[in-house]
């Protein structure tokens, strides 16, 4: 038995190398595998003839994860010269990401790479974590084994392991979205303590790090990073409990939060992170902004039910879709701060939220200078420019542009970025 793992394993770290080296989403066709290789994140390209890079592999644990090297397709972040215009950023992000009978997380890795975008995935922990396993998750002020999104069979484990997989070969990032997505008043993660904070990410991480051991499926390809390198930023469930969250966020290496709610307004770095919060856009034929989020549209559409008036559907979804592309153009045109959209993988009101935001994707992503970007991505090329440049940007009103224009605005020449800072000029050989 025991030779017959070694074995398993062997063939699967083989695969993996195999994967790792050819940039596709293994798990997902060979179809995908060949066109994920021509495309890669932001027209990343191969040189002709090049060799496939070799890439180191080694096994974390009881195999669920592995190091495999640098995350293929991330562009290279770089400073913005003197008068250069900013690119526009949009982050496309989701909630407790998953995969089950829907196929959206399957969907939306296609979209994706066919309008050359990249994305953050927040992992539910629990959604690793299989039902009979259930007492094994300790919810901080919460009975073991209770949560409010239930967990997943084995088969559930196993695609969203191969959503995963793919989706992180392709350039795209996983983070958390935690566990038992407890809100409200009642030991709701509101009321959670820095420790408590501190717990559910520790346990997240160890549902992700042992799916394997947890599932039985030993034989099964790992998840290609090392979890707790990979993990840099969350957004909280029901954007609550964020205070305490950044303290043990901060004090546990992560590098963003977008958990809070802004205008259309550059980004500012809040008790270390980065502020990535979500953003208020213009709700069209309403005199009001909602967050820029399928469930926030829902609910002003059609309150505390999501099988609201079939009649509504299609009008509702444009109303989404055409209120994001308000919103892009009110930074595309204006001061280009990032533009962050938040969604679930759920099909309310008949599903016309995944519509807009496949349509939203298929119009903005495709556009000149934009940039559809993970969250690491965003932080990465946020990390590389000069403060003062970015201190710069931040004085620019929502939907402000510079009055004098770009390049009497940003004139200035920005200071070279220190050694090992993302963006810094490459060492001379």
């Amino acid at each position: 038995m025991a030779a017959n793992q070694r074995t398993a394993a062997a063939a699967g770290l083989a695969a993996l190398v195999v994967c790792v080296a050819a940039l596709a989403g293994c798990g997902s066709g060979a179809s995908d595998t060949k066109k994920s290789a021509r495309e890669g994140a932001h027209g990343a390209k191969k040189p002709p003839g090049a060799a496939a890079p070799k890439s180191p592999v080694r096994m974390i644990g009881d195999g669920s994860t592995a190091f495999t090297g640098k995350q293929p397709l991330l562009p290279r972040p770089e400073r913005l010269r003197p008068g250069q215009k900013p690119p526009q950023f949009v982050v496309f992000s989701w909630d407790g990401a998953g995969e089950d009978g829907q196929k959206l997380f399957s969907h939306f890795r296609k979209v994706a790479k066919r309008n050359n975008a990249t994305m953050t995935y927040f992992l539910s922990g629990v959604y690793m974590l299989p039902q009979e396993k259930r007492a094994l998750y300790k919810p901080p002020q919460h009975l073991a084994g209770s949560s409010d999104i239930g967990f997943n069979d084995r088969q559930g484990i196993k695609d969203t392991v191969d959503q995963l997989r793919g989706a992180w070969l392709e350039g795209n990032e996983v983070g958390t979205h935690f566990n038992g997505h407890f809100c409200g008043a009642g030991r709701g993660v509101d009321e959670w303590s820095v420790a408590d904070w501190k717990s559910e990410i520790r346990q997240a991480k160890s549902f992700v790090k042992a799916w394997k051991t947890n599932t039985g499926l030993k034989s099964a390809l790992p998840l290609p990073f090392d979890y707790d390198k990979e993990l840099i930023g969350a957004r909280t469930p029901c954007l609550e409990g964020r205070a305490n969250f950044m303290r043990a966020a901060r004090e546990l290496g992560f590098r963003y939060d977008t958990s809070g709610v802004n205008n259309q307004l550059w980004p500012e770095k809040k008790e270390g992170l980065w502020d990535l919060s979500m953003q208020l856009v213009p709700v069209p034929g309403r005199g009001f902004e909602t967050l820029t989020m399928d469930y926030n549209f829902m609910v002003n559409q059609s309150g505390s039910t999501s099988q609201g008036d079939p009649s509504r559907h299609e009008y509702w979804g444009d109303q989404m879709r055409d209120g994001l592309l308000k919103g892009f153009d009110r930074a595309y045109y204006g001061n280009r701060a990032p533009l962050i959209i938040g969604n679930h993988f759920e099909s309310w009101n008949g599903g016309t939220y995944m519509r807009a935001i496949e349509e939203t994707i298929e119009r903005v992503c495709t556009k000149r200078d934009v940039r559809c970007v993970s969250f690491r991505q965003l932080a990465d090329w946020l990390d590389a420019q000069d403060p003062k440049v970015l201190a710069k940007l931040t004085e620019l009103g929502v939907g402000k542009a510079p009055k004098e224009g770009w390049p009497a605005f940003l004139s200035a020449r920005p200071a070279p970025a220190p050694k090992g800072v993302p963006g810094a000029e490459p060492a001379k050989r």
